[in-house]
This record gives structure tokens, C-alpha cells and sequence, in this order.
């Protein structure tokens, strides 16, 4: 028998070409995404701080089939509708995560599992610390605990930050584990009367469409049609909706068969994350992100314990539980840190992960539905939270900009043009032939030119 290796395992080391390029094209939907998150956020707070009759005569208007229970407001069509389907994408990238991503190995999931799980702990001790010793109310401790992976995304386009694949990568796991528990949290702990016979309805409707895929009938003309009437029933059981869209994003298949050049899973996720970042979430933020703004407000939000709470939670919890339970599970483990790396780069991707956006408002409303002025309230805590974790991850991550640059220029570099990154090739015999000949090719022409230089100079100083 073989003694046990005892290599440690790279934290953040370089990603598998298939993985490089998946991350790339799901965070360049998202960053565009998360700069219209932006832009519809800020939109929201000028037209409610500016227009306010008129904004809440929007959000408020009724629209929908009354005969079916859907007679809803605008700003609960994008709540509950519009983010169903966010969390539809949000399903495919876990079950993606699971079968094919980071998380399929145990191991190797353990770490950014870890530090999620801690990312959401931490954050809700803070707001009950807060709340217990200032008497306020218990019911927002899960505000501040979700990541909103698009507005962290919009924040780095803005400061222009490169960050590596691998930190944008364990971002991205940390918010796509950060969602699942977002799920688990609204499911059990904001679901209060249940009409079962809606419900089972609901089921009855999600095992159909999960046979339907395993027969492999095509067609969005049935699982659209089949997708709302999940969701309707869904809506009327009393469980939030959105978790029909998880559950039909869990369904899809994620894995690749021989021939194929992506899965269904990953194509319909390609289809619909624009629809998502592009449209959805933005739309939500428009008819949830308007709060007053003014300076009372804002002092409120400094002296309230249930709004500090929240502001504590997303900027001191989420950075401590996230650097906290990487740092220990790395400590104690065989995970070392990429030497490229430093350990002030995960605890600026930590803070970075103190923004909540999207999940944070829609618990917000869920926890302080009853209270409309301490909703309020509780979401201008989550937009000066996050943009206080958004300062504070870009300073952090403004130090370090020079060195991400060049590691991102290593990552993309392909002297070859084959379409590869270099890096990705240097194990390659063949690889070292083509740069050598690329290299000579290189210096022939250096000489050449230097030999016409050369006799161009001798011309000039010829007498004749």
C-alpha cells in the first residue's frame, strides 16, 4: 500500500479551462445585469424621494385575474413574479454547482461551503447581538444574511477592478450557496397559513414537469404554460412563490451527454439569465428599492436596532463570517492559499459579499410585512449597508488592483492565438514547440529589421 499524500490542496488556484470559460460568460450577463440593478435602484430612490405620490400609486396599483387569486399588486407581480424567475436561474446554477461546478467534489466544497454557511450565521448573531441588547425586534435577523452576486458584480465594473477567475469564481459559489439557504430561510421560516389543496396541486404540477424532461419532450410552448400554472398554484398556497422557480431550475439537467456542446440545463440558463439580470431583478428593485432618503431617515436607521442591526450584519458579519470560516477551514484543513494570492484578498472578496441587494429586500418585506413604515425603513438599512460594504471592499480591492492586472492579463495572454489562454497549455509538449517557432519568428524579424536599419545608416554615411 501507498503511504498517504499529504499535498495540500490549492484554495484558489487556477480553474479548468470548461469552468474559466463558463464563469466568464455567466458573470459578464451578470455584471451587465448588476449595472441595470444599479441604475434601477438609483432610479427608484430619486422617484420616490422626488415623486412619492406617484410612485406609491405605481407599486401599489392591483392588476391580475381576481377569479384565481392573482389579483396583486405591481409591487407584488415583482416580488413574487419577477423574481421567480431570478430564482429559476439561481436553481439551474446550483444544480450546475452540484453536478459540475465547484461544489460536486465534497472536498473540495467544503471550504466555500463552510464560509458561506458562517457568511450567513455571522450576519443574523449580529443583528440578534444588536437587537437583544437594544430591545429592538428579532423578526429581520435574516436580512442581512443573502449576497446579492450581480450588485457585488455592478460594483466591480464600476471601480474597475480585474479580479481573477478563481475570486470571482469563489464569489460566485458563495452567492449561489448564499441563495440556496435564502430559499430554505423563506420556505420555513415566512410561510405562515398553508392551503394544502393549492400545494398539492403545485406538487402534482412539478412532478409533470420533471417527468416531461425525463422523457425529453421539447418545447417552451408546454413548460412555459406548465411553469406559470406552477407558479399560480404556488402563489395561492401561502409558500412563496419563488420557490417554484428553484424547484423547476433544480429539475433541469446540468450534466453534458456525448455530442452534446452544452447541457439543457446550460442553455436554457443561457437563454433566460439575460431575461433575469436584464429585466427581472432590475424591474423588482424599480417597486422596492424607493425609500425615503432624508436625514432623519438616515439617522433612524444609525439609532434603530433593527435597522443597524442590518447595517452591522451586512458590513461587519458577512466579512467576519466569510474571512472567518475560510481562514479556520483552510487552517485545519489541507487547503493553502494560492501564492499568487494573499489573505487580504479573501477578506476583501468577504467584504465585497456585504452587499444584499435583491434577497435582502424581498425578506424585508417578508419579516416586516405588517409594519409598512419599519419595512421602509429596513430597506434603507440594506441600501446603506450595501453601499457602505461596497466602499469598503472597493478600497480594499483598489490596493490590490495593479496585482489582480497582471494576473489577469497572465490568465488571458495567448501569444499563439489558438484561442487558448497560454496558461492553460504550458503542460503541452507541442505547446513549448509552437512558442519556441513563435519566438524565433519573433527574433528573425528583430534581426532583419535591425540588418535594414543598420544599412540604411550605411547608406547615409556613404561620401558618395
Amino acid at each position: 500500500m501507498s503511504a498517504p499524500s499529504n499535498r495540500r490542496s490549492i484554495f484558489l488556484g487556477r480553474m479548468s479551462l470548461p469552468e474559466r470559460n463558463y464563469l466568464a460568460d455567466a458573470l459578464r450577463a451578470e455584471t451587465v445585469g448588476g449595472i441595470l440593478l444599479l441604475a434601477a435602484a438609483v432610479a427608484a430612490l430619486i422617484w420616490a424621494n422626488t415623486l412619492g405620490g406617484s410612485y406609491e400609486a405605481v407599486r401599489g396599483f392591483h392588476l391580475g385575474p381576481s377569479a384565481v387569486g392573482l389579483d396583486l399588486s405591481v409591487q407584488h407581480w415583482a416580488a413574487n413574479g419577477l423574481l421567480a424567475v431570478f430564482f429559476f436561474v439561481a436553481g439551474i446554477e446550483l444544480k450546475r454547482e452540484l453536478v459540475a461546478g465547484e461544489l460536486r467534489d465534497p472536498r473540495a466544497a467544503a471550504l466555500p461551503v463552510i464560509a458561506a454557511i458562517c457568511g450567513m450565521v455571522m450576519p443574523a448573531v449580529v443583528y440578534f447581538a444588536v437587537n437583544s441588547l437594544g430591545g429592538g425586534s428579532l423578526q429581520g435577523w435574516a436580512v442581512p444574511t443573502a449576497t446579492d452576486i450581480a450588485f457585488a458584480l455592478a460594483v466591480l465594473a464600476v471601480i474597475g477592478t480585474s479580479l481573477p477567475a478563481a475570486l470571482r469564481a469563489f464569489l460566485l459559489t458563495l452567492a449561489v450557496v448564499d441563495d440556496l439557504f435564502a430559499i430554505l430561510i423563506i420556505a420555513v421560516f415566512f410561510t405562515s397559513t398553508i392551503n394544502f389543496l393549492a400545494l398539492g396541486l403545485s406538487v402534482a404540477g412539478l412532478v409533470l414537469f420533471y417527468l416531461l424532461l425525463r422523457k425529453g419532450v421539447r418545447g417552451w410552448y408546454v413548460y412555459v404554460p406548465l411553469a406559470v400554472v406552477i407558479w399560480g398554484l404556488m402563489e395561492n398556497s401561502g409558500v412563496h412563490a419563488t420557490i417554484a422557480g428553484v424547484a423547476m431550475g433544480l429539475m433541469l439537467r446540468c450534466t453534458r451527454r456525448e455530442g452534446e456542446t452544452s447541457s439543457p440545463g446550460e442553455h436554457i440558463e443561457h437563454l433566460v439569465r439575460p431575461l433575469s439580470a436584464g429585466f427581472a431583478v432590475p424591474l423588482f428593485a424599480l417597486f422596492s428599492a424607493g425609500v425615503s432618503l432624508s436625514g432623519g431617515a438616515v439617522h433612524d436607521v444609525f439609532t434603530r436596532p433593527e435597522t443597524l442591526g442590518v447595517v452591522l450584519g451586512l458590513v461587519v458579519g458577512k466579512t467576519l463570517g466569510i474571512f472567518g470560516g475560510t481562514w479556520c477551514t483552510a487552517r485545519f484543513t489541507k487547503a493553502q492559499l494560492n501564492p499568487d494570492l494573499k489573505w487580504p484578498d479573501v477578506f476583501a472578496v468577504a467584504s465585497l459579499a456585504g452587499i444584499g441587494f435583491t434577497v435582502s429586500l424581498l425578506i424585508g418585506e417578508l419579516a416586516f410585512s405588517e409594519n409598512p413604515v419599519l419595512t421602509d425603513e429596513i430597506k434603507a438599512s440594506v441600501l446603506i449597508g450595501s453601499l457602505l460594504a461596497a466602499v469598503f471592499a472597493g478600497i480594499l480591492l483598489k490596493v490590490r488592483n495593479a496585482k489582480y492586472k497582471t494576473l489577469c492579463e497572465d490568465e488571458e495572454r495567448d501569444e499563439d492565438q489558438d484561442g487558448i489562454p497560454d496558461i492553460y497549455e504550458l503542460d503541452k509538449p507541442e505547446f513549448h514547440l509552437r512558442m519556441a517557432a513563435i519566438h524565433e519568428a519573433k527574433a528573425a524579424e528583430h534581426r532583419r529589421l535591425a540588418e535594414l536599419a543598420s544599412g540604411t545608416h550605411a547608406e547615409d554615411d556613404d561620401p558618395a
